[in-house]
């Protein structure tokens, strides 16, 4: 029977975790402090500990990173509500297990705690490095940046390719400088190389440099990007623009650790490691033959998903408060609660930039120190493109659906009149979805709609509404 800890000062979560791991046949104890922690594991060492970061006393990291030398038969599962980049790498480096975001559904944790049993970890301290420091931190209490940030800590000393794939603007660079600057090449070169800004005859020779009189022009040798790296790390963006006959030297380039540079017959090796992005689908690009297949499994060995910010929603109000303080350190604007609130329902197609210029720009244009939403800039001209798209299609979906009934109509099948019919199923949705914008508020709803007061409580009442 195996031993487990829980140091957590939540009693609802103790009480279920325990609950949940009793029932799968483990002895379970729980204590609310690492005081409370070390006198327990004096009598008895646990197989595995569940650790919260935010404890009264002592918290979770201090403790496991001083205790770490009692826990190398033991594994420790970190758990925190307060996930950031920083806390997940600190966890992982100081030998934990796994590192767990609250909420967490149960069955997801006593699977965790399953796995450390069946893979005890040799615990091990790494030398402190430096934290990023940047305008543009990775920041987010959203699950799937909470999952970012798990994943950063993961690979980040890991020699492995990385690509990160997400929509132009949502930090793909940021993450690979934060993997670089929390990996043992953080004091190494970064060297970010963007595709699209190379022109498509010379990239060969900015990747991989060149011998004196490769071609017209080339009066002195250079070494190229990847080179140039030395054993730091090379980001290669928007790698789906890579043209096809380069694709293939590069691809012997990942595979040998060696280069050749243009006009040379010499291979030389390289030591930089590699991160590549891409806001492409690349598996559309291999159909259709842009891409080389074994190029895209050479990248894809470790991949990380970027959302775009309309699918994060909650770290919307936490990212304009950062950019707030960068443009505004002596904080002399506020946003006010409306404003948030307008930010939080913009489409954000220009995604994380587009809401730091959005920002940028309140802070010019505010007169007083509390930033409205009349200071915000409209949305750009491409949510406004894909708002027209979606219109058509919504139009076109319409009258595909009135021509079927009109033709059945015709045919007989129907005996309802098309338009009453139209209104049966299009009033209510309309009515309730203004009713939820409003809050309830009638009178309001009734603006919205254009109609009278009298006439929404007409409706309302034929559709059973309220």
């Amino acid at each position: 029977m195996s031993e487990v800890l829980i140091v957590d000062d939540e009693p609802t979560i103790c009480h279920a975790l325990q609950q949940a791991l009793t029932d799968r046949g483990h002895c379970v104890s729980y204590v609310s402090s690492v005081e409370e922690a070390s006198e327990s594991i004096a009598e008895k060492m646990p197989h595995a500990i569940m650790l919260d970061i935010r404890l009264p006393g002592l918290d979770g990291l201090s403790f496991l990173k001083t205790q770490h030398k009692q826990f190398e038969e033991t594994s420790v599962i970190v758990m925190t509500a307060f996930g950031d980049l920083e806390s997940a790498i600190e966890a992982f480096r100081n030998g934990a297990f796994e590192y767990l975001t609250k909420p967490f559904d149960l069955a997801t944790a006593v699977n965790v705690v399953e796995r450390a049993l069946d893979q005890p970890k040799v615990q091990k301290v790494e030398e402190d490095r430096p934290t990023l420091d940047s305008e543009f931190r990775l920041i987010g209490k959203s699950p799937p940046m909470q999952s970012i940030f798990r994943q950063i800590a993961l690979v980040a000393d890991r020699l492995v390719p990385v690509l990160i794939t997400g929509e132009s603007g949502t930090g793909k660079e940021m993450i690979a400088t934060a993997i670089h600057q929390f990996s043992d090449r953080s004091e190494k070169p970064f060297v970010p190389i963007s595709i699209p800004a190379l022109s498509p005859a010379l990239i060969e020779s900015e990747l991989f440099g060149y011998e004196k009189g490769a071609f017209t022009g080339a009066d002195v040798g250079r070494i190229g990007m990847l080179e140039q790296a030395g054993s730091g790390t090379v980001f290669l963006d928007e790698i789906g623009d890579i043209p096809l006959s380069t694709q293939v030297k590069l691809l012997r380039v990942l595979d040998t650790k060696r280069l050749t540079p243009v006009g040379s017959n010499e291979s030389r090796s390289i030591h930089c490691r590699i991160v590549a992005a891409t806001n492409r689908h690349l598996e559309q690009l291999i159909a259709e033959e842009l891409f080389r297949e074994d190029l895209y499994y050479r990248f894809n060995v470790f991949r990380i998903d970027v959302p775009p910010l309309r699918k994060r929603v909650e770290d919307i109000p936490a990212l304009a408060e950062h950019f707030l303080r960068v443009v505004d350190p002596m904080g002399q604007h506020t946003l006010l609660p409306e404003t948030i609130r307008d930010l939080e329902k913009r489409p954000w197609h220009g995604n994380v930039r587009e809401l730091k210029n959005a920002v940028d720009y309140a802070t010019v244009v505010a007169r007083g120190s509390a930033i409205s939403p009349y200071n915000l800039p409209r949305p750009l001209e491409q949510a406004d493109r894909s708002g027209e798209d979606l219109n058509r299609s919504l139009i076109a979906a319409v009258e595909e659906w009135i021509e079927k009934q009109f033709a059945q109509q015709l045919d007989g099948e129907e005996t309802t009149s098309l338009y009453e019919r139209f209104l049966d199923i299009c009033e209510p949705i309309l009515l309730e979805r203004t009713l939820r914008e409003s809050q309830g508020n009638r009178q309001e709803t009734a603006r919205l709609l254009g109609i009278h007061r009298q006439t929404l409580r007409a409706k309302m009442k034929k559709h059973r509404l309220g």
